[in-house]
């Protein structure tokens, strides 16, 4: 099973470029020397962009939590970055009740 509706999810470009790949965003620039150790980086932001929605479309099982501000979904997979290497991420997305399309939240080593 995959994410549900994982062919409507979607990675917004601001999440990437001002929070996952920023180095000094508070909480994002721990996470942005990770992905940047990768090869991550601004220029190819589309790739990991691309790289976080193979997650959402691949076989694993997420976690589900359903709350008032929608339904989160947790999920682990492996990509193969930049350099050549693989790495499993924790990925999280969400379905608002008024946009059913999975948004993007945050991701981080599994």
């Amino acid at each position: 099973m995959s994410l549900p509706k994982s062919e409507k999810a979607y990675v917004p470009a601001e999440k990437l470029k001002d929070y996952l790949l920023s180095k000094t965003h508070a909480v994002g620039k721990a996470k942005a020397k990770f992905f940047r150790t990768f090869g991550y980086t601004e220029r190819n932001s589309g790739r990991l962009a691309a790289d976080l929605l193979s997650i959402a479309a691949s076989e694993g099982t997420p976690q589900v939590v359903v709350s008032d501000y929608g339904t989160k979904y947790i999920m682990d997979g492996d990509l193969v970055t930049p350099t050549g290497a693989t790495v499993r991420l924790r990925t999280v997305w969400v379905a608002e009740p008024h946009d059913e399309r999975p948004r993007f939240v945050t991701a981080y080593p599994a």
